[in-house]
């Protein structure tokens, strides 16, 4: 009986692809796997969001917040673009690089560790008391826990994405259970910092031994990709700086408990977000063996039929949100309107399939030209957020992204 559905679902599958233009059995199997993922880490992250909003005064959230934007600044130290170069490698039966770029990312790191110490030394002059200590416990823990995620660029490259998901739910199960149990004892921000930190380094290096030892990469490598890997995370530089700028200003200029409410407005669409995200980490294995020829001919169609399912989704969360943060966060009801308007940024995604191609052929210069984007974000934080608060932030992601999407589409027409 399972083998007659599965062959039915097969044939569906293989009937509609005439009609998506995509390769839907590999999509299902696939996509199955890292929706099943990401539907996870959703879940998991709103249980976290439920016990930070009942058990945690916003100050406290908001400052909380701004820590764990500090580690993902500082994280640009740490070559996290390796993991994609790693997953282009591996993808062509290149393997070694997965044991060069972890040595790499880990070496790199120890920049991240003297910046986050020299930060702590400079709030410890000026009389701070709140980040000097957090801003030890990152420079001793950050570099482990960046680089010991390579393991995820050499799953993807094998697309085994079963394995990347079922790991990657054992990963975010144990560490929002630890940070549940750790507000219940306690609402002191230092031992918050702590079980995040401690939390995801143990676990991150834990699965990269595991699938070291369970998959033992071969030794081959592609002269080019440690050379990649360092093109794209200097592309990202930028882009991951101004992925918790919007915090970091906010923080500086409104303070703590605004900062709860923007972190609040965000959070679903973020998760929304991620999950359309995987239709892009589905893609890029799928296109690096492609010539550009075969490329331009189908993704445009594709970003069509992307484009109309993530309006779709915008618009039933504008039409629900405020019924959903009644029922689940009363507490932050005035993150509604932000909420339903910091939506209107998944224009980005479907342009996001376009960026993949980019990276699938190795573009480099247009790869850097696109990255533009986190310089205007930025600079449209830093002049609207002083002005217009929670809502300039919103309006400049918007704006942000809105010219990212609009620069990838010109690229593109010279593919």
């Amino acid at each position: 009986m399972i083998n007659k559905i599965r062959n039915q679902i097969y044939r569906l599958l293989r009937s509609t692809q005439k009609y998506t233009s995509t390769d839907n059995v590999y999509l299902a199997r696939g996509g199955f796997w890292l929706i099943l993922g990401q539907v996870t880490a959703a879940a998991t992250s709103f249980l976290l969001a439920l016990a930070f909003a009942n058990l945690l005064p916003k100050d406290t959230y908001g400052n909380y917040q701004y820590i764990i934007s500090l580690v993902g600044t500082l994280g640009i130290f740490n070559l996290t673009g390796m993991r994609i170069a790693v997953s282009q490698a591996t993808a062509r039966g290149l393997e070694g690089s997965f044991y060069t770029g972890f040595k790499t990312q880990l070496k790199w790191g120890f920049l991240a560790s003297i910046v986050a110490i020299g930060g702590a030394l400079y709030y410890w002059l000026r009389g701070n008391i709140l980040l000097p200590i957090p801003l030890l416990l990152i420079a001793v823990f950050l570099p482990l826990m960046l680089a010991s995620r390579v393991y995820i660029g050499l799953l993807a490259g094998r697309k085994l994405f079963n394995v990347q998901t079922k790991y990657g739910i054992i990963n975010q199960v144990v560490a929002v259970s630890i940070m549940i149990a750790v507000l219940l004892l306690t609402k002191n921000l230092l031992w918050l910092v702590t079980a995040y930190l401690l939390s995801h380094t143990f676990l991150n290096y834990f699965l990269y031994l595991l699938i070291k030892h369970r998959f033992q990469p071969n030794k081959k490598e592609d002269p080019q990709t440690i050379s990649y890997g360092f093109h794209i995370s200097l592309m990202a530089v930028m882009s991951k700086a101004a992925s918790y700028a919007d915090k970091i200003i906010l923080f500086t200029v409104i303070g703590s408990s605004q900062l709860a409410v923007y972190s609040f407005a965000i959070i679903i669409p973020g998760e929304i977000q991620k999950i359309l995200g995987h239709i892009l980490t589905l893609a890029a294995p799928k296109l690096a063996p492609k010539s550009r020829v075969e490329i331009k001919k189908t993704i445009m169609k594709k970003v069509g039929k992307l484009f109309l399912l993530t309006a779709a989704l915008a618009i039933l969360y504008i039409i629900i949100a405020p019924y959903f943060y009644k029922i689940f966060f009363p507490q932050y009801l005035e993150s509604v309107p932000y909420s339903q308007l910091f939506i209107l940024s998944f224009i980005s995604v479907p342009m996001g399939l376009l960026g993949v191609s980019f990276q699938a052929k190795m573009m480099k210069k247009e790869l850097y030209l696109i990255k533009i984007a986190p310089f205007i974000k930025i600079a449209l934080l830093a002049v609207l957020i002083p002005f217009y608060g929670i809502w300039g932030a919103i309006m400049a992601i918007i704006g942000a992204e809105a010219i990212q999407s609009g620069l990838v589409l010109f690229l593109f027409r010279k593919f």
